[in-house]
C-alpha cells in the first residue's frame, strides 16, 4: 500500500494554498475529495489563464493530479446531508478559505465531531480564525508586503520586491501538509480529532526565522543586499561572468580556502583582511570587487568547471527552461506526465514529498463532479436516492454540474 492509503480528505479547496497542501498527500496515496461549490463553478483555478480552455487549465492541473472531485452545494439541506454522510467516513476535513468562513459553513470541529469524533478539521485561512484580520482575505502578494518579506528582497537601489514564486502560498499548503499528519496521527492515537487553526500571515512570519530572532534579541535592522548576497556570509552571492550569473556560497571556512585556489588566487587566504568570516564581513567592499574582477574573466561554465570539482558550493543561475532540463532535475524524476482529454500529455513537476522507494502513480486532475456518481454510491445510496438528491440541488441546479 502507499503511505496515505487508507486516509480520505474532503477538501473545500481553491485555487493554489489548499489544493497545494493536499496535492503532495494525494500523491502518497491519500483519496483527496474535492468537494466543489456548484454555483461558482467549482474551484476557481479551473479557469486560470493564459492556458486555460473552458473548465480545463494547466494551472488546475498542476495543483490537483491524483484527487477526485464531487460537486456539493453545502447550503442546500440535500447537499449538506451528503456532506455530513461524508465526514462520517472520512479521516479530514480541510479547506482554505476566508478565516470567518469555516464556522459559517459549519466545518470546524466543534460543528462536526457528533458525526465523527476522530474528524481532523483543518482550516487554511489567509489571516487565521482569530484577531483582528480575521475576516480579511490574505494573498500571497499582500502576506510578503505584511510580513517583511519584500523590505529584504531586491536591490538595494530599487523598490521592495516580492519572491519571483508565490512562496508563502506553496509554504503554507507543506504547513498545511504537516498539520494534517500530525492530527490525524493523534486522532488515531487517541480516537479524537480536533481543529488545526493555520494561517498563510503565521507562516509567512515563522519563515522570518534568524532575522527575527536577531531583531527580537539584538535589533538587528535586516537590509537588501547587492548581488543577492547573504548578510553575514562572505562571498556567499551572486557573480556575473561573460555569458551569465552563478551563484558561490562560502558557508564553511574551508570552501573559502578551496575557492581562492581554484581562482588561481591563493594570495588572498593569506591577506590578514579576509582570513575568517567576520574579517570578510568587515572589509567585503574591498574583498567583492576582487572578486567580480576575477569572475568577469570568463564564462558561467568555466568557472563551475572549477570549483565543483574543488568541492566550492556553487551553480549557475538558470532559466526556468534551463533548470527544468538540468542533469539533476532529471536524474532524480521530477518530470512527469499525466494524460489528460484537453490538454493531451501533460507534463509537470514531481512532489519532493517522498516516502520508500515506491513511485507515486500520476492520475489527472478531475473534471468538475467526475466522481460525484462513484461517491454516492459509496454511501450506499441507491439509483432512486440519487435521483432525489439531484433533483432536490444537492449536487448543483445543473444536472451537468453534478449527476447526470
Amino acid at each position: 500500500m502507499r503511505p496515505l492509503e487508507d486516509v480520505r480528505i474532503l477538501s473545500l479547496e481553491q485555487y493554489g494554498a489548499g489544493p497545494f497542501g493536499s496535492l503532495h498527500l494525494a500523491d502518497l496515496g491519500a483519496d483527496v475529495l474535492k468537494v466543489e461549490d456548484p454555483g461558482v463553478g467549482g474551484d476557481v483555478g479551473r479557469y486560470v489563464p493564459p492556458f486555460a480552455e473552458g473548465e480545463d487549465s494547466l494551472f488546475f492541473e498542476t495543483f490537483n493530479r491524483n484527487k477526485r472531485s464531487i460537486s456539493l452545494d453545502l447550503s442546500n439541506p440535500h447537499g449538506r446531508k451528503v456532506f455530513e454522510d461524508l465526514v462520517r467516513e472520512s479521516d479530514v476535513v480541510y479547506s482554505n478559505l476566508r478565516g470567518d468562513v469555516p464556522e459559517k459553513i459549519g466545518i470546524t470541529y466543534e460543528q462536526l465531531k457528533h458525526l465523527n469524533p476522530a474528524i481532523v478539521c483543518c482550516s487554511l485561512t489567509g489571516f487565521g480564525m482569530t484577531g483582528p484580520r480575521a475576516k480579511e482575505p490574505g494573498y500571497d502578494y499582500i502576506l510578503q508586503g505584511l510580513a517583511g518579506w519584500m523590505s529584504v528582497t531586491g536591490d538595494p537601489d530599487g523598490p521592495p520586491t516580492k519572491s519571483g514564486l508565490s512562496l508563502v502560498d506553496y509554504s503554507g499548503g507543506f504547513v498545511a501538509a504537516i498539520s494534517i499528519l500530525a492530527g490525524l496521527h493523534a486522532a488515531r492515537r487517541d480516537g479524537v480529532g480536533g481543529d488545526c487553526d493555520l494561517s498563510l500571515y503565521d507562516t509567512a512570519m515563522g519563515l522570518l526565522t534568524y532575522p527575527a530572532t536577531w531583531h527580537l534579541n539584538g535589533g538587528f535592522e535586516p537590509v537588501r543586499t547587492r548581488n543577492s548576497a547573504h548578510p553575514s556570509l562572505v562571498p556567499f552571492q551572486a557573480f556575473e561572468a561573460t555569458d551569465g550569473w552563478l551563484v558561490v556560497g562560502c558557508a564553511k571556512e574551508k570552501f573559502w580556502q578551496r575557492l581562492v585556489v581554484a581562482i588561481d588566487r591563493p594570495e588572498l587566504a593569506q591577506d590578514p583582511r579576509f582570513v575568517d568570516f567576520a574579517n570578510r564581513g568587515r572589509h567585503a567592499a574591498e574583498l567583492l570587487p576582487i572578486l567580480e574582477a576575477v569572475f568577469a574573466t570568463a564564462s558561467v561554465d568555466h568557472w563551475l568547471s572549477k570549483l565543483r570539482p574543488a568541492g566550492v558550493p556553487t551553480g549557475p543561475i538558470n532559466d526556468i527552461g534551463q533548470a527544468l532540463t538540468e542533469e539533476h532535475t532529471l536524474a532524480r524524476g521530477l518530470i512527469v506526465d499525466t494524460d489528460h482529454p484537453r490538454f493531451g500529455t501533460v507534463r509537470q513537476v514531481a512532489s519532493p514529498v517522498r516516502f520508500g522507494t515506491q513511485r507515486p502513480e500520476y492520475r489527472r486532475a478531475p473534471s468538475r463532479g467526475e466522481h460525484s456518481e462513484d461517491v454516492a454510491r459509496s454511501l450506499g445510496y441507491d439509483d432512486e436516492r440519487i435521483a432525489e438528491l439531484a433533483a432536490a440541488g444537492a449536487f448543483g441546479t445543473n444536472p451537468a454540474e453534478g449527476i447526470s
